[in-house]
């Protein structure tokens, strides 16, 4: 990050409408919501702005409509929301446009009022001045607490903060906080626990956090990648041929600055992907003829585990296993427990790796788990995400 972000506390909102960027993008079903944590997550930042006076101008993204499709409307988050806060919210059928303007300007001071779908207009994903101009018109001072879309350069999250007073929410100012200034400045020994499918996806990170770490543990399925590259033969597993050599050279690098590298021991095969497919429980080279490594063992989860035990700082991203099918979701949700025992600062990257949290029940127990996917990932990569800098001091 290029400079100091601005924050909730130093902008003047006493009297004035603040147009907040949330991100409200939740799933629905039958035209209700289906998980409101993102919603949830929103309110500390909405409840301060009213708390000091202001009049909510909420907008947010959901889905990826082609146009106006009201499948994808905001009016179930308006329902949830206002159950939420306690009172009513104003819904607009649009974000621009004199209907939105006239509703907005004729809001009782300290309401809440939630635009429609800003992707409802494919400017906003152009980050079209035009469309920025309009969203801007409707209120005097912009916050954005939309991480989840930081990394995004659009015109709700990168074009309004150049056009009216801006600053970070509460939940921005924490996302930065402990996915930037942690990962720049993070406690000894620190360590990475690297997971998911793709080697491809997460070499930038690992290459980024090699000279910052102390410890690095990898498993999903990119740890397939790491044991080929080690010699190992996994069978039918997945494994990104093209990546072998990468991940050979992170390997050797990492020993180099005298990383400890873990990579998984033992593992849960099966022989066809599925939640019913004959399963065993092996070391990483005795895996059966024509079988895929589905999940880490629990020889590595103990290992990971002791690894684990001296790190005063945890950076997780990414599950290890194909967690969502109850044979090969163990060692995820037995890692989970594991580093939520630690007594150190441990940090949750967004994405399956927050949903394994969830579903485990552990939220509470972290330091932090992010509500940004794609976000988090671009973060610990040390790129800087235009929402994010936007809101900073040059």
């Amino acid at each position: 990050m290029s400079g100091r972000l601005r924050t909730l506390a130093g902008l003047d909102v006493a009297g004035k409408r603040v147009l907040v960027r949330a991100d409200l993008n939740v799933p629905l079903s039958e035209g209700a919501v289906l998980d409101d944590t993102r919603i949830v997550e929103s309110l500390p930042t909405i409840r301060q702005l009213l708390e000091r006076g202001a009049t909510v101008i909420l907008c947010s993204h959901l889905g990826r409509p082609k146009g106006r499709d009201l499948s994808q409307s905001l009016a179930p988050v308006a329902t949830r929301l206002s159950e939420l806060i306690g009172k009513p919210v104003i819904r607009a059928t649009d974000c621009i446009g004199p209907e939105v303007r006239t509703l907005v300007e004729s809001a009782p001071a300290g309401s809440v009022v939630l635009l429609e779908n800003l992707r409802f207009h494919a400017e906003e994903e152009k980050n079209d001045p035009a469309f920025a101009a309009a969203l801007a018109s409707l209120a005097d001072a912009y916050v954005n607490d939309a991480f989840g879309a930081a990394h995004r350069a659009h015109a709700s999250t990168e074009g309004v903060a150049r056009l009216l007073p801006s600053a970070a929410g509460l939940l921005m100012e924490k996302e930065v906080r402990y996915l930037g200034e942690l990962v720049a400045n993070p406690p000894a020994p620190f360590a990475a626990v690297v997971g998911g499918a793709k080697v491809s996806s997460k070499i930038p990170a690992i290459d980024h956090l090699l000279p910052k770490i102390d410890i690095l543990l990898v498993g999903g399925g990119m740890a397939n990648t790491f044991l080929k590259a080690e010699g190992v033969d996994v069978q039918a597993s997945l494994v990104e041929d093209e990546q072998v050599d990468a991940a050979r050279r992170t390997i050797i690098r990492a020993r180099e600055r005298g990383v400890e590298v873990h990579l998984p021991v033992d593992c849960v095969t099966a022989d066809r992907f599925a939640a019913d497919a004959a399963t065993a429980t092996v070391d990483v080279g005795a895996v059966p003829h024509g079988h895929m490594i589905l999940d880490i063992g629990p020889q590595s989860v103990t290992a990971f585990t002791t690894a684990l035990a001296r790190a005063k700082a945890v950076v997780w991203n990414g599950p290890m296993g194909v967690f969502e099918m109850e044979p090969f979701s163990h060692g995820s949700f037995d890692l989970a427990r594991a580093i939520a025992a630690l007594d150190a600062t441990t940090v949750v990257g967004g994405g399956e790796t927050a949903a394994v949290v969830a579903q485990a029940g552990l939220k509470d127990q972290f330091t932090h788990v992010s509500t940004g996917g794609g976000a988090s990932l671009e973060m610990l990569e040390g790129r800087e995400l235009p929402g994010v800098a936007a809101l900073t001091d040059a």
